[in-house]
């Protein structure tokens, strides 16, 4: 969730509240109160879930024309930390080896002579 509580609060009602809120009005809006009560009182599982699910493809569309006017309103930028991964491949190309020295000509034209085969055959399968 959002660190900031407004920005979770928000959250909360786009993703969870939204999706049941409308599918409750579908229901109400095709066979009345009567509809929605019978969706809520039926034993057969979540009548929630099942409501969230009605109505997720209608508030999906709410949030995307909400993100058309503003973006981000309808679907709420989530921040993210990004850092750097140090690669862990053997191919990684290191301009110095472990042990301080720098790789030979030889090494560094055997890299680029597998890197050139990999991309000719990731060409041939595009």
């Amino acid at each position: 969730m959002a660190a900031d509580p407004f920005d979770a609060l928000r959250l909360a009602l786009m993703q969870d509240v939204l999706p049941v809120g409308l599918g409750a009005v579908d229901r109400v809006r095709k066979g009345g109160p009567a509809e929605l009560l019978a969706a809520l009182t039926a034993g057969e599982g979540d009548p929630v879930a099942r409501l969230r699910e009605e109505g997720e493809p209608a508030a999906s569309r709410l949030r995307q024309q909400l993100d058309q006017l503003s973006p981000g309103l309808g679907n709420p930028v989530m921040k993210v930390e990004v850092r750097d991964v140090q690669p862990e491949s053997p191919m990684a190309v290191s301009t110095v080896a472990a042990d301080g020295s720098r790789p030979s000509d030889a090494e560094l034209q055997c890299r680029l002579q597998l890197i050139e085969q990999r991309l000719r055959l990731l060409e041939q399968r595009l």
